[in-house]
């Protein structure tokens, strides 16, 4: 049975407060539902304004998530990711995630004519479409509908597609990727994407478009939908040193 708070340097609120992120964090799974505010003014002895103001403030850092009608539940955790060039397999298991891909599409097909274009390939040509959910301890994170070139990647589509596209790159084909150009925006998920993300329709996701290079030859096209509410970037920004004139 939890004491109840007492009087001390420290606001009631801020002492609730830092008891319940460390429930959040150590007991509580992401989804669960939160005790409610006639408990923890029980449990706590503290008075419904003194509840408010602690799970206001966890509510406002993300911690918890309010649902009219139903309670407050864990939040779902963001994966935060460095901006840098790593497969989401290796990212997700470098930053304590267990990552899964379920393959929606393997197949060889025309590709698009921007596709086409970033590829170096001959218009009407065609290359591996590979279309992937991938997930972060079986939680839908982000959806890649990726174009991969032929001539560099033969039999690409015989090898498991559920593991790490780039490491069979490094591994197989002996063409690591060395480096990207990437483009990212924000939009609205169409039904599809919200479908397999399981957000709702219109709900804001982070859109990937990366061209990946072994050498100086183009081997991937891929747009990526991450969703915005389990995916952060994380990224160290430095002045730029710009030459003066004279």
């Amino acid at each position: 049975m939890p004491a109840p708070l007492r009087d001390s340097a420290v606001p009631k609120h801020e002492q609730l407060r830092s008891i319940l992120l460390q429930r959040i964090t150590r007991e509580l799974q992401p989804g669960d539902l939160l005790t409610s505010e006639r408990n923890l003014m029980q449990d706590y002895g503290v008075s419904r304004i003194t509840v408010r103001e602690a799970v206001g403030q966890l509510v406002n850092e993300g911690h918890l998530v309010r649902v009219r009608g139903k309670g407050t539940f864990v939040a779902h955790r963001p994966v935060q990711s460095r901006l840098h060039l790593a497969s989401f397999t290796v990212e997700m298991r470098a930053m304590g995630h267990e990552p899964t891909t379920v393959v929606l599409v393997a197949e060889e097909d025309e590709v698009p004519e921007v596709t086409a274009r970033v590829l170096g390939l001959a218009e009407g040509a065609k290359a591996y479409h590979v279309k992937r959910l991938r997930l972060a301890d079986g939680v839908p994170v982000s959806v890649d509908d990726g174009w991969f070139n032929p001539d560099l990647l033969p039999g690409l589509l015989q090898h498991d597609l559920s593991k790490s596209i780039y490491q069979i790159c490094a591994d197989r084909y002996g063409r690591p990727i060395e480096r990207a150009e990437q483009t990212v925006n924000a939009r609205a998920a169409d039904t599809g994407i919200a479908a397999l993300l399981g957000a709702k329709k219109g709900a804001p996701v982070l859109h990937f478009d990366r061209v990946s290079f072994s050498g100086e030859r183009p081997m991937e096209h891929t747009e990526s939908w991450y969703r915005s509410d389990r995916y952060q970037l994380q990224m160290e920004v430095g002045q730029e040193k710009l030459a003066r004139g004279n």
